[in-house]
């Protein structure tokens, strides 16, 4: 056990003694379950056709879950209808978000920020996800925004040209955001990112060092230009939930370099075409529908690809429906449709009637 401790710490064990500022540091390098979901941020699936056991997750992860009552303080805190992704629980998990709330009844503010790893030449309709979020909690609570583009990450992790990247604008125009960096990768132990992030021996040194690249957009002194020397900004950052790692280091660090920790909103997965057990991936044109792609080539992909969940013959299916809990097509229209009522009338026409705003009960 001692062992253990220091594998995932990077200290030594003391009786008690927690780890430093308390921060649980999880271990998702560790081996999975027979049957536990294999969610990081470079993997994520599921053997179960309704995807993610979220409610599992939140437990293994150590975070919060999203329930009515928080979703009703947004509510009264910023005068708006809650955005559906919270209403439908597709935003369910947090970390201190009634810290961010009790801060900002007393006039305090804080800041959003979210990123994107530019993999492909388009974005793909589950790349929006954050961004639709985001831009709505920027304009409910009228706060500053700041997004990373993380084109270094996908060229350490994926076979593309250096060449086609254009990630050294971070570091060679912000001295500032470069100082955080380094205050991070000297406060961050070799054993705690190979315990968060399951490096092994043969891992580049850039992957070793990437999380604290990740982790700088959250502490405010990393943006002069916009808060000048203030170092107290509280961050928030609305992510999908494998990202989760990448900041759990970071609200492990952030105390002992003199910042306070980033507040997180987790989402859940946007299903590939072929079903709930994995994400949307730019990396499989097949799995995708992206920005880019024409009426047309949407509607061919959907007939031919999206999942249903349906009968064994064509005759049952045109005769049943599918299953929403596990079609595709209706999984897309609970991200994308505004209407409460019409989501609802769909599907109760092809499955019965819903009791829960939970979709962690239903995956």
């Amino acid at each position: 056990m001692k062992l253990d401790y220091k594998r995932l710490t990077g200290q030594d064990y003391k009786a008690g003694c927690p780890a430093a500022d308390g921060e649980m540091v999880v271990d998702t390098g560790a081996a999975l379950e027979d049957g536990d979901d294999q969610v990081d941020p470079w993997n994520v699936s599921s053997s179960s056709a309704k995807g993610v056991d979220y409610n599992k997750l939140i437990v293994r992860f150590g975070s919060s879950k999203i329930d009515q009552e928080l979703v009703d303080r947004i509510a009264r805190v910023t005068g708006k209808t809650p955005h559906r992704f919270l209403r439908r629980g597709i935003f369910f998990s947090h970390r201190d978000m009634h810290q961010i709330l009790d801060a900002y009844e007393k006039q305090k503010s804080f800041y959003l920020y979210t990123g994107r790893g530019p993999s492909s030449e388009a974005m793909h309709v589950g790349h929006l996800i954050p961004f639709i979020f985001t831009k709505w909690l920027q304009d409910v609570f009228d706060v500053p925004l700041v997004i990373q583009m993380t084109d270094d990450e996908k060229y350490l992790w994926k076979d593309l040209s250096l060449d086609e990247r254009d990630f050294f604008k971070n570091i060679t125009t912000s001295p500032a955001f470069y100082r955080n960096v380094v205050k991070v990768q000297k406060h961050v132990t070799f054993n705690q990112v190979k315990g968060i992030f399951g490096f092994t021996d043969s891992d580049c040194i850039g992957k070793v060092s990437f999380p604290a690249v990740q982790a700088a957009p959250s502490f405010s002194s990393s943006f002069p230009q916009i808060f000048g020397e203030r170092t107290d900004v509280q961050c928030l950052i609305p992510c999908a939930i494998d990202q989760d790692p990448y900041f759990r280091m970071t609200r492990d660090v952030a105390p002992r370099i003199g910042y306070p920790k980033p507040a997180l909103l987790h989402s859940t997965f946007f299903p590939a075409l072929q079903g709930a057990q994995t994400k949307m991936s730019a990396s499989d044109a097949n799995s995708s529908i992206f920005l880019t792609d024409s009426a047309k080539q949407i509607k061919n992909k959907i007939n031919k690809h999206a999942f249903s969940g349906g009968k064994d013959t064509v005759e049952e299916h045109r005769k049943c429906g599918g299953n929403p809990d596990v079609d595709v097509s209706f999984m897309y229209l609970s991200f994308f449709l505004e209407d409460d009522e019409q989501l609802e009338k769909i599907r109760q026409v092809r499955h019965g009637p819903r009791s829960s705003r939970d979709p962690a009960e239903d995956r």
